[in-house]
């Protein structure tokens, strides 16, 4: 007595085909590819390339069914409606549990070390530093630019600390509404 091995492709599922993967999906494609990617992307509002992963997915079902499924176009057309109509169905019951963000490359602000902005931020400071008064240009360079104290401005200007405190406080105040003249805003 001979025994005959049947010898298939690694992965080939029991009752498919003898024919190799490449030619099945190739003709499953040819056959039905077209009508099914439509119906899918209709189904996904014109997401093609949702619809041709789940018409990918269905082609995979076929192949490991295709030993019950058969080759013949009337048994097989039907069959993968239903699965992508299926994998359709999941697809939505997954994005409604999972839904996707909506942060889309386009809309991210991606913030980068950038010379330009540095230089128009400075010429910008600079006009709206133009419209205050000395006296305030004076307390803001001494506090926040040259990084003194309080009481080394206080003891500079001979005034007292609270005094160098509420011109700093009304300093600020005058230059948030000259940068706010020019469309800065915290």
């Amino acid at each position: 007595m001979t025994l005959v091995a049947e010898v298939r492709p690694t992965g080939t599922p029991a009752g498919t085909p003898t024919g190799d993967a490449e030619t099945f999906v190739r003709t499953v494609y040819a056959q039905h590819g077209g009508v099914l990617l439509g119906y899918a992307a209709r189904r996904l509002r014109g997401d093609w390339h949702r619809a041709e992963d789940i018409l990918q997915e269905a082609v995979v079902r076929a192949w490991s069914h295709a030993g019950a499924l058969g080759t013949a176009p009337e048994t097989m057309r039907p069959w993968l409606f239903t699965v992508v109509r299926n994998l359709l169905i999941d697809d939505h019951r997954a994005r409604a549990l999972r839904p996707v963000t909506a942060d889309a490359l386009e809309d991210t602000d991606v913030p980068v070390a950038d010379e330009v902005n540095r230089l128009l931020t400075g010429h910008v400071v600079t006009e709206a530093l133009g419209d205050l008064t000395e006296r305030q240009r004076e307390i803001l360079r001494l506090v926040y630019f040259d990084g003194s104290s309080v009481a080394e401005v206080a003891e500079l200007l001979g005034v007292p600390e609270g005094t160098v405190k509420s011109r700093t406080y009304y300093a600020v105040r005058a230059l948030h509404r000259a940068l706010a003249a020019r469309g800065v805003h915290r």
